[in-house]
């Protein structure tokens, strides 16, 4: 019984939040369609078959269907669920032109895509900007509290007491960036600069690799320096709302920043592809923040929404970057890319999410 808890905890959990992420997602696109004059036809939480839906006064259809991993918005004059084009475009009058997406100027077609990861990412903003402005923000000093016996930092005569200055050049503030900076990297030399008695003492040495488990269980290997924090050297920092937005803007980027360079170091192969996670990974992730707390969930759902919105600027077709892809060619060229070349795009982008969506998710089974 315990366990039948849990999975319908991590469903709950899982399909809250991402129910939550693509209706911000794809309200993004709406709203900006509607500023622009675009009619939109219909508005899912989901693929496929209809479960339940009722239509507006403006005749949008807003509807959940049964397939929940994703969602659409259709505009008038749309082909189909990807925004291709439909070939009663050719034939409408001038009234139904004024309204269809695809006769809408390139700058507004622009927008309309591009709203969709703006406001997932402005949506993280907010809900990091409500956490930093009621809890306010941990900062642990990057003062070295203990040493870790035989570990590298042990070795390397790192002391007690030591305030780590920088890593790699990197200034650093607090424990949380040594952290961080850690993780990323891909290479074992690491160069500490630390602050001891008053004076620099500059450290070069080779990080050990050991192996850890993350929140799931699961076992890989990581770098390690060997040093721990003093729990008692540590302040909350207060923000304003203004401060809380500001700050949360800049968290916001560098979380973005972070991702980017993960999924870089995955490209170039110097980081395992096994580090990738689907569904799966996500909705056991999302199980265990809701067993923590409810604040833990939503904060969780500020980092998928990040991701949410950086994946989709990514250019390729079928995601929304691809549409933009689309729209810089258009731009260069002074005309619109042929639908056969679109189409062809398409397909390839199709291939691409769907390869990547399997791979994923042949992960998260194999390590599960």
């Amino acid at each position: 019984m315990e366990m039948i808890l849990s999975y319908g905890q991590m469903l709950l959990a899982f399909f809250a939040v991402l129910t939550v992420l693509v209706f911000v997602h794809e309200w993004g696109h709406y709203i900006i369609a509607r500023l622009n004059g675009v009619r939109v036809d219909v508005f899912s939480i989901g693929f496929g078959p209809e479960i339940w839906g009722f239509n507006d006064k403006n005749g949008t259809r807003w509807k959940f269907s049964w397939i929940p991993l994703g969602g659409y918005v259709k505009f008038f004059g749309d082909g189909g669920e990807a925004s291709t084009r439909s070939p009663e475009l050719a034939t409408m009058s001038d009234a139904d032109r004024s309204v269809a997406f695809h006769y809408k100027k390139l700058h507004q077609r622009a927008a309309i895509v591009f709203a969709g990861p703006a406001v997932n990412f402005l949506f993280a903003i907010l809900i990091l900007a409500g956490m930093f402005f009621t809890y306010g923000r941990l900062v642990i000093a990057p003062v070295v509290g203990d040493v870790v016996e035989n570990s590298a930092a042990y070795s390397a005569g790192i002391l007690p007491g030591d305030k780590v200055i920088s890593i790699d050049h990197e200034a650093i503030n607090s424990f949380q960036q040594i952290q961080q900076h850690i993780y990323f990297k891909v290479k074992d030399n690491v160069e500490i600069v630390v602050q001891r008695n008053g004076e620099l003492i500059s450290l070069d040495f080779n990080l050990k690799i050991i192996e850890k488990k993350d929140i799931l269980g699961r076992s890989s290997q990581v770098r390690q320096i060997g040093i721990r924090s003093n729990a008692q050297d540590y302040e909350v920092l207060e923000y304003g709302p203004l401060d809380a937005l500001w700050y949360a803007t800049i968290y916001t980027k560098e979380l973005t920043v972070r991702n980017l360079q993960g999924i870089w170091q995955i490209i170039t192969g110097d980081r395992s592809a096994d580090e990738l996670g689907g569904p799966i990974t996500i909705a056991r992730v999302a199980g265990k923040m809701a067993e923590i707390s409810l604040v833990s969930l939503i904060n969780f759902a500020a980092l998928i929404s990040i991701s949410l919105g950086m994946i989709n600027l990514f250019p390729i077709p079928m995601l929304d970057g691809g549409h933009l892809l689309y729209y810089a060619i258009e731009a260069i060229r002074g005309r619109k890319m042929s639908d056969n070349a679109q189409e062809i795009g398409f397909r390839i982008g199709l291939v691409v999410v769907l390869s990547l969506m399997v791979f994923a998710t042949f992960n998260d089974i194999s390590v599960n």
